[in-house]
């Protein structure tokens, strides 16, 4: 009973407490003292509370413009929110900071900072990738701008990461056009995944599938398109077997080069065999 007894009253202190200190901060808010906010601002700040400390500094910004205490609140204002880990107001007051206070000690901050943001920001590799090249570019600006900064290793490895993350994006998207059966279309993304990204992990699955699309894209045409695309399942071929003579693909690969050559041959020799499919292919489809 003693024991519940002290546990009610200190729950009653502390929610009182608690309305005590909102009360003081409402008060605080309403208050004209513009340096009383400046000071708690930073109180808030030290102490973690990055939520108030964030509401303060947004409501002192505009009047400390101008003076030689607007940087060091531009600053604070933007680490506040970064702090809350909203990223994507933090890279707006960032960006706005480094960009109009060129002569700021934080600019070099505030331009690391922004890069953070947006990679903070970057989706998983299927989804849209704009917040990946904008953080890209950010830290390659950065880089460029302070190459003997503190965070230069940190920019490095970010970097790192969001140029690989559109290296899974492209490989994702031409597999994805490659699943749907599109192979007009895999056969555009994958060699335009290749171009820009010719070191890619994903190479000779890559290079395999553009084969398989190539194949199946022909298998699949009008007599009259058939000799023109297994003419290029043919080229595949040979780009592919030619740099991966050992890869793990290579028996299908075999496979449909001998269809392929199958036909090419046939068709040399005025055979018809445009329509026809080998049964012990159908697999492939």
């Amino acid at each position: 009973m003693k024991s519940f007894f002290c546990r009610f009253i200190i729950t009653i202190v502390a929610i009182a407490i608690g309305f005590s200190s909102c009360s003081q901060y409402e008060k605080l808010r309403k208050s004209t003292d513009y340096q009383l906010k400046y000071r708690k601002a930073f109180e808030y700040y030290n102490v973690g509370d990055f939520v108030r400390a964030g509401q303060l500094f947004d409501e002192i910004s505009s009047v400390y413009r101008g003076t030689n205490k607007a940087d060091t609140v531009a600053y604070y204002q933007a680490m506040s929110y970064f702090k809350q880990r909203d990223y994507l107001t933090a890279s707006h007051y960032f960006s706005d900071h480094y960009k109009n206070q060129r002569q700021s000690p934080f600019v070099e901050e505030c331009e690391y900072f922004t890069g953070y943001c947006y990679y903070m920001q970057s989706p998983r590799a299927e989804l849209d990738q704009g917040n990946t090249f904008a953080a890209i570019e950010q830290f390659q600006m950065f880089m460029m701008r302070h190459p003997d900064s503190k965070h230069t290793d940190e920019a490095e490895q970010c970097l790192s990461e969001m140029k690989n993350k559109l290296v899974d994006k492209s490989y994702l998207t031409a597999r994805l056009y490659y699943n749907l059966g599109q192979y007009k279309a895999s056969i555009i993304a994958l060699n335009n995944s290749l171009d820009d990204y010719p070191e890619t992990k994903y190479r000779e699955e890559l290079m395999y599938l553009l084969l398989k699309s190539s194949f199946l894209l022909a298998e699949n045409s009008v007599p009259s398109r058939m000799k023109e695309r297994f003419q290029s399942t043919l080229d595949e071929y040979y780009s592919f077997i030619g740099e991966f003579p050992k890869s793990q693909y290579a028996r299908d690969a075999q496979r449909m080069y001998e269809r392929t050559d199958r036909f090419l041959k046939a068709r040399a020799n005025g055979e018809d065999e445009e329509g026809k499919k080998s049964e012990e292919l159908k697999d492939f489809q």
